[in-house]
C-alpha cells in the first residue's frame, strides 16, 4: 500500500459515521441496490442492513457484495428484528414513508444515532414494519407522482442526515472505535492478505505510521505455509 493510499484510506476511515445506517426491506432490484450503497459510502455510513425477499435474495446479494469493500452489507432475515435491535442501541428508526402521521424529513434530527428504513420499490414500506419504527419520514412533492424512486429519497434523506452532522462536526474528528478502525483499515488496504487471515484465523499485524505491514511471526509462517503449499 503506497502512503498516498494509506492517507486516503484513514481519511476516510475518520469520517465514517458508526451511529448512521440503513435497512434496506425488500429493495430488490440491483441497480437500486448499488446506488443506495454508493450512497452510503458518500455520506460516510459503515453497515447497511437488507432484507430481502427470498425468490431474489441471490441475484440482490451479489450486487450488494460488489459494493462491500467500502461498506459493509449485512444480509437480514426480518426487518422488525433489526428495527428492534437498533432500537436497543438507542438507535431511532425512521421509515421513509408517506402516511398521515408522516413528517418532513428535514424535521428530524439526525445527529442522534438513526437509521433509515427503505420500503420494496412496488410497495414501499408495510404497514407492519410502519408501527414498530419510531417516525415515518416524508419528502415534500410538487408534481403528480407521489414519491421519489426508492435510491433517490436515499439519497435526498442521508445528504440531510450528513449535512446536520457536517455542521455540528461530526466529520472532523474519528469516531470508529480504535479496533474496527484497524480492522477495516487493514481489509481496505491489503484485501488479499486479510482473506487469507480470514480463512485461517490469524489475527490481522499491525501497520506502522506509513501504511506498511510490521513485522508478524503468525503473517509470516501463513505466507510460508501457503507458499509450499501452491
Amino acid at each position: 500500500m503506497t502512503p498516498e493510499r494509506y492517507r486516503r484510506i484513514c481519511d476516510t476511515l475518520d469520517r465514517r459515521q458508526p451511529d448512521l445506517t440503513v435497512i434496506m426491506d425488500g429493495v430488490h432490484k440491483p441497480h437500486n441496490i448499488a446506488a443506495i450503497v454508493r450512497t452510503c459510502d458518500a455520506v460516510g455510513i459503515l453497515d447497511v442492513h437488507a432484507v430481502l425477499p427470498k425468490n431474489r435474495a441471490r441475484m440482490a446479494a451479489g450486487t450488494a457484495m460488489g459494493s462491500q469493500r467500502w461498506v459493509q452489507v449485512h444480509k437480514r432475515d426480518e426487518s422488525t428484528d433489526v428495527i428492534r435491535e437498533l432500537q436497543g442501541q438507542g438507535v431511532q428508526v425512521l421509515a421513509a414513508h408517506l402516511s398521515d402521521d408522516a413528517i418532513p424529513y428535514r424535521e428530524v434530527d439526525y445527529t442522534r444515532p438513526t437509521a433509515l428504513l427503505l420500503g420494496t420499490e412496488k410497495f414501499g414500506v408495510s404497514d407492519e414494519v410502519a408501527s414498530v419504527v419510531d417516525q415515518n419520514v416524508t419528502i415534500p412533492m410538487m408534481g403528480m407522482v407521489e414519491s421519489f424512486n426508492v435510491s433517490v429519497a436515499a439519497a435526498i434523506i442521508l445528504s440531510e442526515a450528513c449535512e446536520q452532522r457536517r455542521a455540528k462536526g461530526f466529520y472532523d474528528q474519528p469516531r470508529v472505535d480504535a479496533a474496527r478502525y484497524h480492522e477495516l483499515l487493514f481489509r481496505w488496504g491489503y484485501a488479499r492478505i486479510a482473506r487469507l487471515c480470514d480463512a485461517h484465523g490469524v489475527p490481522y499485524p499491525e501497520l506502522d505510521e506509513e501504511g506498511q505491514v510490521k513485522d508478524s511471526a503468525a503473517l509470516t509462517a501463513l505466507l510460508q505455509k501457503t507458499q509450499t503449499e501452491s
